[in-house]
């Protein structure tokens, strides 16, 4: 998939990660702006800029994913990923333009004793307060009337982005790993851990097939953390020892859900292929990299 849907002047925000990394691959003609480009926190600004690009799709891969930080100071949490989003969704209506909002898994998880997907159209519940400023900038974009798409995912993960990326789980596990750490890794929270570049691909395909609203999209399955991060160090060829541990050992700040596992029912709706297993994605992600290839 490397097509827009017809769209000619896609603009991507968040340029320094993962996601919009991918999409860069994907649609080499767009305009590519980082934070200091486009700062979802100086609206004014933001609105002059996408003015002068007269985009015709935005993709907002921009956000504070920062969640033990966000409990100590959710004002900027809320900037960043509620009223900056909105304020962005504004500005694109006003240029006609289409935004693809990218949310998360974390909206869900009040509910404690749950153990099947979450569809679209069930209602959200955060735990954290990174959660609730996601669920509170899908409810402003929604608001701002504009043509939107919101895409919620999980656990994103790629080679692809600035220097000031975040590191991903991946990164992490694999840090430790090499340095001869043993990984204690929480074991009774699952999710779908996904793949950054299947994921900039199935945004594609679900505005080609024409989705609109909200949707969900992460790769198939579900797993543990600790499920994933013994996968990562077996498939990565890397001797570690892995031990489960219990939420509640957990020393995060934020807390998290025990299930936030996502049923893409829209892209199952519009007749889209399933999205690949999240370990056959990430054994691809894993894969030596042919020299040829690295050389390229």
């Amino acid at each position: 998939m490397t097509g827009a849907a017809g769209f000619r002047r896609p603009v991507i925000l968040g340029g320094d990660g993962q996601l919009a990394g991918e999409f860069r691959v994907l649609l080499p003609d767009a305009t590519c702006l980082d934070r200091r480009q486009a700062d979802l926190t100086r609206p004014d600004a933001l609105r002059d800029t996408l003015a002068g690009l007269a985009p015709d799709l935005v993709l907002n891969c921009a956000a504070y994913n920062l969640v033990d930080q966000a409990e100590r100071e959710p004002e900027a949490a809320f900037a960043a990923n509620a009223l900056g989003p909105g304020a962005l969704a504004r500005a694109c209506r006003a240029l006609g333009a289409t935004l693809v909002h990218v949310s998360t898994d974390m909206v869900f998880g009040l509910d404690a004793a749950r153990s099947t997907p979450y569809s679209e159209r069930e209602l959200p519940g955060p735990v954290n307060a990174y959660g609730a400023s996601k669920l509170a900038g899908e409810h402003l974009v929604a608001a701002a009337g504009t043509d939107h798409l919101i895409v919620r995912t999980c656990g994103l993960y790629g080679r692809r982005g600035g220097p000031t990326r975040k590191t991903s789980f991946v990164d992490r596990i694999l840090a430790k790993a090499r340095a001869g750490e043993t990984l204690r890794v929480v074991g009774d929270q699952s999710c779908t851990p996904s793949a950054a570049a299947d994921v900039a691909a199935g945004i594609l395909e679900l505005l080609a097939a024409g989705a609109r609203g909200t949707a969900h999209l992460t790769n198939a399955g579900q797993c543990s953390w600790h499920e994933f991060a013994a996968a990562i160090v077996a498939l990565a060829g890397v001797a570690a020892r892995v031990e489960a541990i219990g939420s509640a050992d957990w020393t995060g700040e934020a807390c998290r859900a025990r299930y936030t596992v996502l049923h893409a029912g829209v892209r199952e709706g519009l007749g889209l292929p399933p999205m690949a297993h999240w370990h056959d994605a990430l054994a691809r992600f894993l894969a030596p990299v042919p020299e040829a290839a690295a050389a390229a």
